[in-house]
């Protein structure tokens, strides 16, 4: 009993950090695409190279990040803790971005998340990477289509955003397969 309540002090205690790491992508994100890049045109985003000749805004890491995160939420608190997480990173969200990218990236946040939430809650059983590949597939094609629609009017940079993010999906790919190892060796229940 003391071991099984152990595990579920450390599941929660991992959660806690996911959900606060996750909150902080945000207003990372943000940051970036103000003041960090190869290029920082004058009222633009900030770009950095994510493929030989593509660029997109600097943000890109940690959004795709983000989306890793929000599941590893949910698979540590629970779905009300993840719906929870996409309401706090939306004010996150809103309070951080530049006025003019407010609306745009709110939306695109929240939608993003919302359908990461739907195909990661269906597919985690069958397998957590299984399940966060392929909600962060959807999750990453939501954000980079709403927010550059929203707030450039324009899908100049889809491919980059796509890539970028997809860069923080496969760097954090890794990580999610040996969580799910650790979790079965520890007897977390985990898949």
């Amino acid at each position: 009993m003391i071991r099984s309540e152990r595990h579920h002090t450390a599941q929660r205690l991992e959660g806690y950090a996911y959900f606060a790491l996750f909150c902080g992508c945000i207003p990372l994100a943000n940051w970036l695409i103000g003041n960090v890049g190869t290029v920082c045109p004058p009222n633009s985003p900030c770009l950095i190279p994510v493929w030989p000749g593509t660029l997109a805004p600097s943000g890109v890491l940690a959004i795709g990040l983000a989306l890793v995160l929000r599941d590893l939420v949910q698979r540590r608190l629970g779905l009300a803790w993840s719906v929870g997480a996409i309401v706090v990173g939306a004010v996150l969200s809103g309070l951080v971005s530049p006025p003019a990218l407010v609306v745009a990236s709110v939306a695109a946040f929240v939608l993003s998340e919302v359908a990461d939430l739907a195909v990661y809650t269906p597919l985690q059983r069958r397998g957590l990477v299984l399940a966060v590949a392929a909600s962060g597939v959807v999750g990453i094609v939501v954000d980079s289509v709403l927010f550059l629609s929203l707030a450039f009017g324009s899908l100049d940079f889809l491919w980059g955003q796509m890539i970028g993010k997809g860069w923080g999906l496969l760097l954090a790919l890794p990580v999610v397969r040996w969580l799910r190892k650790r979790d079965t060796q520890l007897g977390f229940g985990a898949t």
